[in-house]
């Protein structure tokens, strides 16, 4: 039985790459629906943010000299094109969902509009939340803690490459610690690389806790949300 009816889960777009590093690797895609599915059939109400990092990063173009606003934009679209990606798997995998657009797309996805959001969860459909908050200088995670407190979840999943929470890079330090636990205020204060400032403060302010763990380990995404202990919990 799950321990969480509503959740949402953020994806970064590196993850859609698998060991590419750019565009969409079609054996990840396919694993990541299986894991959804899987969790949509247990009964839980899933609502998905994707980034877009797997083809566009606004935050570094802004820095190479583009515009950061119109950078910015690029990065929306990029998350669109994640969307509707997985979206189209998750549907070949026998999984309802609606895409929803915080810019206005009305050919390929749906505005957001928070009461029609809630009541597709209700009636069992994912979720799939695009171009993040639709304003520039704001990330995909604000976006996901945005979308987690509107949608009432009870727990905002980050999806990794990696186990959890170190108190440095595990790719560079054979000897980072992991956190099985840690608080708001230390992610803020030790610079952990969870999500933006933006996002914690917001998580912070209204309790919501925030798992981080590794999406690459089958059956981790329903692992967590049974309430077994995977990652790293984020808490007040």
């Amino acid at each position: 039985m799950p321990k969480y009816k509503t959740a949402l889960l953020k994806l970064s777009g590196e993850i859609l790459a698998g060991d590419k590093g750019f565009g969409i690797d079609p054996e990840v895609i396919n694993g990541l629906a299986k894991e959804i599915k899987a969790v949509r059939d247990s009964g839980v109400q899933l609502g998905v943010v994707i980034g877009g990092g797997n083809i566009f990063r606004g935050v570094q173009a802004g820095a190479q000299g583009l515009d950061r606003v119109s950078a910015d934009y690029m990065g929306m679209l990029a998350t669109a094109m994640n969307a509707l990606a997985l979206q189209d798997i998750l549907e070949k995998h026998g999984v309802d969902t609606r895409c929803m657009s915080a810019i206005e797309m009305q050919e390929i996805s749906e505005p957001y509009i928070k009461r029609r959001a809630t009541r597709h969860l209700e009636k069992g459909r994912v979720v799939i939340f695009a171009c993040g908050t639709g304003n520039p200088y704001f990330t995909t995670d604000t976006a996901a803690s945005l979308r987690a407190m509107e949608i009432g979840a009870e727990v905002l999943l980050k999806g990794t490459k990696v186990d959890g929470v170190y108190d440095s890079d595990p790719a560079k330090n054979p000897n980072a610690k992991a956190f099985s636990k840690v608080s708001y205020i230390e992610v803020l204060q030790k610079q952990l690389k969870v999500m933006d400032a933006a996002a914690i403060s917001l998580c912070m302010d209204n309790s919501l806790p925030i798992v981080v763990f590794n999406i690459k380990t089958n059956g981790n995404l329903k692992r967590v949300l049974d309430g077994e202990t995977v990652g790293t919990l984020v808490h007040p």
